[in-house]
């Protein structure tokens, strides 16, 4: 009885075999161009139109000072090519661990939504917005460092100029940490011998990599649709209704005033001040050094000329003492805050520069128009 009710009871279901995945080879045409091992070194970076569009929109419309984002792409035999990008969220919360991880949930859930429509969802860096060139600061190095150690090839950083922007000149420029201040950064190793024996000054914190912009013919057929007028039917159309449809004349390149010159001059000024007091911090902190070595000097030849009494007495010597244990002696002060200042300060300059410049020929050439 008992075997034919086990004979009439379901065979219990066989356990799902495990499919090994199979790898397809790569072309033989395509084998020198994809990059499976992050072997070839990137040569430039290529921005897609809509990249530069969103970077511009976003920079123009952003509150806070320094808008930034994520960049979106590939790397194909050496050129990184972002194709698409997408802002992050300004938080004014004082609380940095609520809003970090605010930041990452808001990330994981754009990248999430971006692979669910098949976008490009390869993080490749991050682009961030400033003015008069200035972006040496310590944000942009933190988040560059910790690209550097998670992303291909290091990630890259695209810098948008909006001053430059305003005069017209879409300024985009993409930069990464190098090597030698990478290593300096790790080993936390920035006084004044680390930065001699490397080197290393504000100008060789990051390399410039050359970049350029791609557009596709849609973007390229829009632009043309904002310059270039249409043609009325009318014979007798005004020719104010014939550029009714394309973008306002501007004529801002004509005013003799330049522009932005009093904000440059403050951002020069409050740069040199805050640059005199970490150079005033970091001169009481050697001076202060140096008054716990003299300390610790003196007590080691004292302690010596103690010894020497004693052998000469046929006593025995006194032991010697840790002398950092008694004396704190503290380390070498941090200098890249001030690194950072002269590079901001360097960066002002230049702005200041071109906007004397171009404001000097403006006079001249009024000055000549208006003489009889």
């Amino acid at each position: 009885m008992a075997a034919a009710l086990a004979a009439s009871l379901p065979s219990a279901p066989a356990a799902p075999q495990i499919v090994a995945p199979t790898y397809e080879a790569i072309p033989a045409s395509m084998s020198k161009l994809i990059d499976v091992e992050a072997e070839i070194p990137l040569t430039d970076v290529q921005l897609d139109g809509i990249v530069v569009s969103k970077i511009m929109k976003h920079a123009t419309e952003s509150t806070a000072q320094n808008a930034n984002g994520l960049l979106l792409g590939l790397d194909l035999d050496g050129t990184l090519e972002v194709s698409n990008c997408f802002a992050l969220p300004t938080h004014v919360s004082d609380e940095d661990d609520k809003a970090s991880k605010s930041m990452a949930r808001y990330q994981t859930s754009m990248l999430r939504s971006l692979k669910e429509v098949q976008g490009d969802d390869g993080v490749v860096g991050f682009y961030q917005a400033t003015t008069m060139g200035a972006f040496f600061n310590q944000t942009l190095i933190e988040t560059q460092v910790a690209n550097q150690e998670r992303l291909r090839h290091g990630g890259v950083v695209v810098v948008h100029d909006l001053t430059q922007a305003a005069r017209g000149v879409a300024a985009f420029r993409a930069f990464r940490l190098t090597p030698t201040f990478l290593d300096a950064y790790k080993k936390h190793n920035f006084s004044s011998s680390g930065l001699a024996t490397r080197r290393l000054t504000f100008s060789t914190i990051l390399e410039e990599i050359p970049l350029k912009i791609r557009t596709n013919p849609l973007l390229s057929a829009f632009v043309n649709t904002l310059t270039k007028a249409k043609a009325t039917k009318s014979s007798d159309a005004s020719p104010e209704a014939s550029v009714s449809s394309a973008l306002p004349p501007s004529f801002s390149a004509l005013d003799l005033a330049p522009t932005g010159l009093t904000r440059n001059l403050e951002q020069i000024i409050d740069t040199v001040d805050a640059y005199r007091t970490e150079e005033g911090n970091l001169a009481y902190m050697s001076r202060q050094i140096a008054r716990e070595k003299a300390k610790a000097d003196a007590y080691v030849s004292k302690r010596k000329d103690e010894n020497a009494s004693r052998v000469a007495q046929g006593l025995p010597p006194l032991p010697e003492e840790d002398v950092s244990r008694l004396f704190k002696i503290p380390a070498e002060p941090n200098r890249l805050d001030s690194m950072l200042l002269l590079g901001q300060l360097d960066s002002y300059g230049q702005s200041l520069g071109g906007t004397a410049r171009t404001g000097l020929v403006k006079m001249y050439g009024a000055k000549a128009s208006a003489s009889p």
